[in-house]
Formats: structure tokens, C-alpha cells, sequence
């Protein structure tokens, strides 16, 4: 774990709310971590072993544990940009964390949404999606005894996944150890059978978990988004907020869910050739 070299934010300081007439500004509070997956250059998350998906879960809990303790911070972002198209800038394997002393739009949305569910059901709703995909696991992809990976019913993008923990957790930080072991071997299976389905996509990774000031509650359920770039957002998309999918998630399950593993192989190195004239 690193600071990031071009941080977005700063942990110095302070916010400084300012007004500009209508408008707000403040200072960009908060942290820009850069998580280091391996110390092998070429490595990447579907080719370390389970153990070492594990300590990189592991390195997530501790660091969002010791941010917490921060009051200024309100919100952790925990995210993988894997290949070019999906916005990484190096080839390092890695992933990012960024803390930030408000809670996003998009984040207040989910959160806002669970509770209004809960709050007329006295369900969380990530439990029911769960039980619910369980029962006729159409959209299920994989599945063990801790976590589940399902296609959403309604998925902004081909093969988009989510894997979540079987039992309720609001926050990623409270899981267990053994929900820590299950879920590295969640992940990479589904990067490893991405790989062959999809021909080694550039992908995005986030995870969402609840705001640090409400951290253990009912309604809310932590759970790992996995986008691969295979579809681009154009003007339809960015003018309605609807996404157009042309491959339904009963599909892009089942592909995963049939896909054997063990035809995965590590990416061959580029081998340079030297054209010797005489």
C-alpha cells in the first residue's frame, strides 16, 4: 500500500466549505491509496494464487479499518481498473482506494434505496436478491458456501457480475476470515472464466460497501461489481441514464456458470524477435 504518486485528494488540510454565489466548493479532503497486487510485473489478480487474492482482501480491511478512524472521512472506495480501456495507467497489477469526506451522489442513491426497502419490507433487499437468485439460479454464475456471483436482473453492461456474501454484512471490513477465503476464490474463478469467455477483457472492479457513520445495520449488504468493457457509453446512455445491453443476464450466467476453469492459462508473454541480417 502507497500513497498515490497523482492523488486526487489530500489528507492535509481541511474541507473549507466555501459558497460562490449558488454554488458550493470545498477542498479535496481526503486519501489516494495505490494497493500493489503482486511484486511480479506481469502478474495479474486471476493468476495469483487464492491465498495472495485473500491477503489483497486483507490489505483492503486494514486499510479501510485504519481510515475509519479518521472523523473526516465519510465514504471508502475501494476500486480495479484493469487494462487500458478500462482507465488504468499502469501495468503494474494494482488497485486503488480512495476515502472521501462526503458520501457520493450515486452511493447516497443505493444506500437511500436499501433503506426505504427495508424500511417497508423490514427486509434488506440484497438478502432477498440473493435468496431469490439462489432458488431459481437462472442468473446464478457461481456460487460456495459463503458467497454467491449472479448476473443482475437488470445489468447496465454485458456480463456484468455481482458477488455478494451469502449472510448479511453490512460493511466488507466486519466479514470473517473464512467469508475473506471464499471470496478470493470467488473472484478469481470469475476473472479466470472471464478470461476465456470474454478473451482477457479490460474490467472494472468496485467494491461498495455502507458509509463509515452507519458501518453495521440492517438494510444495507456490501457486495464486489464486476464490469468488463465490452460495450461503450454513448450519447443515449448519458442523456436518459438507460444502458443498452444486448446480452441478457440469463446468458452471460450461464456462459460463466458452464465455463470450466481449469482451461484457464496464464497470458504468454510477447516474445521479441531480433531480425539478424547478414
Amino acid at each position: 500500500m502507497v500513497p498515490n504518486k497523482f492523488p486526487a485528494l489530500h489528507v492535509e488540510g481541511n474541507l473549507n466549505r466555501q459558497a460562490e454565489g449558488m454554488f458550493d466548493k470545498m477542498h479535496g479532503l481526503g486519501a489516494h491509496e495505490v494497493i500493489i497486487e503482486s511484486p511480479e510485473h506481469t502478474a495479474t489478480l486471476a493468476s495469483l494464487s487464492e491465498k495472495r487474492v485473500e491477503d489483497v482482501l486483507w490489505a483492503w480491511r486494514d486499510r479501510i479499518v485504519d481510515l475509519k478512524q479518521d472523523k473526516r472521512l465519510k465514504y471508502i472506495v475501494i476500486f480495479k481498473n484493469h487494462g487500458e480501456q478500462a482507465g488504468a495507467t499502469l501495468e503494474h497489477p494494482h488497485g486503488q482506494l480512495i476515502a472521501l469526506p462526503i458520501i457520493p451522489k450515486h452511493a447516497t442513491e443505493e444506500v437511500d434505496g436499501a433503506k426505504q426497502y427495508y424500511t417497508f419490507k423490514e427486509r434488506c433487499i440484497f438478502c432477498d436478491i440473493v435468496r431469490q437468485e439462489l432458488e431459481n439460479p437462472l442468473r446464478v454464475a457461481d456460487e460456495n458456501d459463503e458467497i454467491v456471483t449472479i448476473a443482475p436482473f437488470a445489468p447496465r453492461f454485458p456480463f456484468e457480475m455481482w458477488i455478494l456474501p451469502k449472510r448479511h454484512e453490512s460493511s466488507f471490513e466486519n466479514s470473517s476470515s473464512k467469508v475473506f477465503e471464499k471470496l478470493a476464490k470467488a473472484i478469481k474463478r470469475l476473472l479466470q472464466k472471464a478470461d476465456i469467455v470474454l478473451d482477457r477483457p479490460a474490467y472494472n472492479l468496485v467494491l461498495h460497501t455502507a458509509p463509515l457513520e452507519d458501518a453495521s445495520n440492517e438494510f444495507y449488504h456490501w457486495h464486489i461489481e464486476f464490469m468488463p468493457k465490452l460495450s461503450k457509453t454513448a450519447g443515449f446512455e448519458w442523456g436518459t441514464g438507460f444502458y443498452i445491453n444486448p446480452t441478457p443476464p440469463e446468458e452471460s450466467a450461464k456462459f460463466i456458470r458452464e465455463t470450466d476453469v481449469s482451461l484457464w492459462k496464464p497470458e504468454e508473454a510477447e516474445v521479441q524477435t531480433t531480425d539478424v541480417r547478414r
